[in-house]
């Protein structure tokens, strides 16, 4: 027993630190969103992405101090994402849309009720934003037509903003 001491002692601290570390990152994650006026759905969805992350850094920590070696970790990691890249081919775009809405929460280049212009050769897009969530974004255009577009392609896009207009006009 005393030789796992320094081990029990080092996942007693985990466990201590891990609701701890989900509280001030969810006290800093709703004075930000408040701060720039997001609405209360979208820090509820940014504090859940931040603690599935926060979920997945204790499992680490308390593998490698019971002694799993990093590298086995990683290895085992590329396993599981080999499988499931290629059972679910989707994976990559699921992740850089969660990565995409993360961006557009903490750079906040628009929010609900902005008049939006996404300037494309082929189809451009004059719409209001009317939500914005974790993988996708909801426009209305000046049709009244919905067009959900993921967020990833928000990044990829030149979007011109015009603050705080209601509806389209």
């Amino acid at each position: 027993m005393n030789v796992y001491i320094p081990q029990i002692v080092a996942s007693g601290i985990a466990v201590v630190l891990l609701p701890l570390s989900r509280y001030v990152s969810y006290k800093l994650i709703v004075k930000y969103g408040q701060l720039i006026q997001m609405p209360q759905q979208r820090i509820l969805q940014v504090k859940q992405v931040v603690s599935i992350l926060l979920n997945i850094l204790f499992i680490f920590t308390i593998a490698i101090v019971w002694g799993v070696q990093p590298h086995n970790i990683l290895l085992g990691l590329s396993s599981v994402f080999a499988v499931i890249g290629v059972a679910f081919f989707a994976q990559w775009s699921i992740l850089s849309n969660i990565t995409a809405g993360l961006i557009l929460f903490f750079t906040a280049p628009f929010r609900v009720g902005d008049q939006i212009h996404i300037i494309d050769k082929d189809i451009p897009i004059i719409a209001t934003i009317e939500n914005i969530q974790t993988f996708y974004t909801h426009i209305r255009t000046i049709e009244g037509e919905l067009i959900v577009i993921p967020n990833n392609l928000f990044l990829q896009k030149i979007v011109s903003v015009k603050k705080g207009v209601d509806s389209v006009q």
